[in-house]
């Protein structure tokens, strides 16, 4: 039987109310209360949008079974971290694997803030929903959970990087607390897990040349 840790969450002091997602020209937005705002996803992944729909497309397929993965290991990761009983039997064989592999890197967790907290900003005019806020090894910080199909080369997601410092301006604009750490875990399906951290700054610049991106772009188109 698998050992569970028990998370401690933290007590809030701040009200986060949670976002509406509308659907725009194919795009998701949030409803915020200072208008509809454009996905981080969507900015961020802007650049590599036209690839991935086309590979969607080719390989039906796949592409709902990554979908499916990535919902199933989000949700139990989820149920984990707010202390529910997980029953490995109930889930396929390969989500319980990626799940029990990447089991080590979440137990690093701990004094949870937010899970799935819906998020916008106002210097970015940016929203979304960030995995996790909560200490990661004793570093408060944006954690991000990743079901993958082979191993992950750093220079091929900063899209992640860059969807931390997003989250984390959102963060400390809607709380008034600062959040310098983020980690991505990622479990690959040939049973290997990798952890990515760094300071959500250092991404700032490359999160505006997105968001330029994504608007020269989206002018273009319309």
């Amino acid at each position: 039987m698998m050992e569970q840790k028990r998370f401690t969450h933290v007590d809030k002091t701040w009200d986060i109310e949670d976002l509406k997602t509308v659907n725009e020209g194919g795009s998701r937005f949030y409803s915020s209360p200072i208008g509809n705002l454009p996905s981080v996803t969507t900015v961020t992944g802007w650049e590599k949008s036209k690839f991935f729909a086309k590979w969607r497309k080719s390989n039906p397929e796949e592409s709902k079974r990554v979908l499916s993965r990535g919902n199933l290991l989000h949700q139990t990761i989820e149920d984990y971290i707010n202390n529910k009983d997980i029953d490995l039997n109930g889930l396929p064989t390969n989500e319980a694997k990626l799940f029990l592999n990447l089991k080590p890197l979440v137990d690093k967790i701990d004094n949870v803030y937010e899970l799935e907290v819906a998020l916008w900003s106002e210097s970015t005019m940016l929203a979304g929903r960030a995995d996790c806020v909560g200490e990661f090894n004793g570093k408060l910080s944006i954690i991000d959970f990743k079901g993958s199909t082979r191993v992950k080369r750093k220079e091929d997601i900063e899209n992640y990087f860059i969807q931390a410092s997003a989250y984390a301006i959102a963060w400390q604009e809607r709380t008034g607390i600062p959040i310098t750490n983020f980690a991505i875990l990622i479990s690959c399906e040939n049973g290997q897990v990798q952890v990515f951290e760094g300071n959500p700054i250092d991404y700032a610049k490359s999160l505006l040349e997105a968001i330029e991106g994504y608007h020269a772009s989206t002018t273009v188109l319309s």
